[in-house]
């Protein structure tokens, strides 16, 4: 039986932090092993809001290349840049001409954003059909997204059913897969909150790219209690709570035989023993992405999915263009 198709698109918006690596990517890296797996970089999506153009240069090639260190493999992945593929902006134009107004007005991330911002532009108005245009152009059949996303897939689908009702069969109606909300990794500063690479106290996060020592120091300065001893406690000791999650995902055991392994030791030498764990996992992950980020291979990945992807999104162009009544 052929493989399903799933299609995620990452926005270059920063280096991707401790939590995003435990959550996220774990969940991608197992998803190229049971679908066929698609995966691009949202760099059109990125300038809806203003950015700097170096920033955003940087971050693209960035992001690449720190899903790759971290497991994602391109020959389990059809790994492309959205901006390298013209059909996407080709085909979101129909797909708008068959959106209403209504729909975008409601769309929740558009009214949270331009409330903060009397000036946005029309592209934060319709980067949702460019969305659909990202998923319809591959016929995927999931998509995975974390609640908060959800919208933007059943947007694309009711464009999607609206289209094909009006032009015969031609997109195929998407799922969304939403992710199983696995540990959730909070912010070293304020364990009430999740990790956030947007969050204003820094020193709460630990980013896949964090030298050593500055991994140390966010560590040992962890926010934890006076309790004195390690325990699984989220609601008395959520800060100990959240090192032992961090402890037990990247080590596999489980947080029981963490509470029970560290039941005599203070404080600081379960900070120092976490570090230990963090460190080893992403000097691992720093010497892939050392190794990548400036290399011919990782052009090559881009390229071959350029092309890839550019065959697969122009027979959907096509396709759209005949219906409509376009020239060919």
């Amino acid at each position: 039986m052929e493989k399903k198709v799933t299609l995620t698109g990452l926005q270059p918006t920063g280096v991707i932090t401790l939590g995003n690596y435990i959550g996220a990517i774990g969940q991608m890296v197992e998803y190229q092993e049971k679908y066929n797996s698609i995966l691009f970089i949202a760099d059109m999506h990125a300038i809806t809001v203003p950015i700097d153009s170096e920033t955003l240069s940087k971050n693209i090639r960035q992001l690449i290349a720190l899903y790759i260190a971290c497991g994602i493999d391109p020959d389990k992945n059809l790994i492309f840049l959205q901006s390298d593929n013209e059909f996407h902006a080709n085909i979101s134009w129909m797909l708008e001409c068959n959106t209403y107004f209504g729909e975008l007005s409601r769309m929740t991330q558009f009214k949270d954003k331009s409330a903060k911002n009397a000036n946005f532009s029309a592209g934060l108005f319709t980067y949702p059909v460019l969305m659909a245009a990202d998923i319809l152009a591959y016929d995927a059949d999931y998509v995975p997204v974390g609640v908060d996303q959800k919208q933007h897939v059943e947007i694309a689908r009711d464009i999607a059913i609206r289209f094909n009702k009006k032009y015969g069969d031609v997109f195929k109606i998407p799922e969304p897969l939403i992710r199983i909300e696995g540990t959730k990794i909070l912010d070293l500063q304020d364990p009430t909150k999740k990790m956030s690479k947007s969050s204003e106290n820094q020193k709460g996060v630990i980013r896949i790219l964090d030298d050593a020592d500055v991994i140390r120091k966010k560590v040992n300065a962890a926010v934890t209690d006076s309790i004195g001893k390690v325990n699984y406690d989220p609601i008395n000791q959520p800060g100990i709570t959240n090192l032992i999650n961090i402890y037990a995902s990247l080590t596999g055991l489980n947080k029981e035989e963490i509470a029970k392994k560290y039941a005599d030791a203070n404080y600081g030498t379960f900070k120092r023993e976490v570090g230990d764990v963090i460190i080893e996992r992403f000097s691992a992950v720093q010497e892939k992405y050392n190794d990548l980020i400036n290399s011919k291979r990782l052009d090559e990945i881009l390229d071959e999915g350029k092309e890839k992807s550019r065959e697969i999104a122009k027979k959907k162009y096509i396709l759209m263009k005949e219906k409509i009544g376009l020239r060919r």
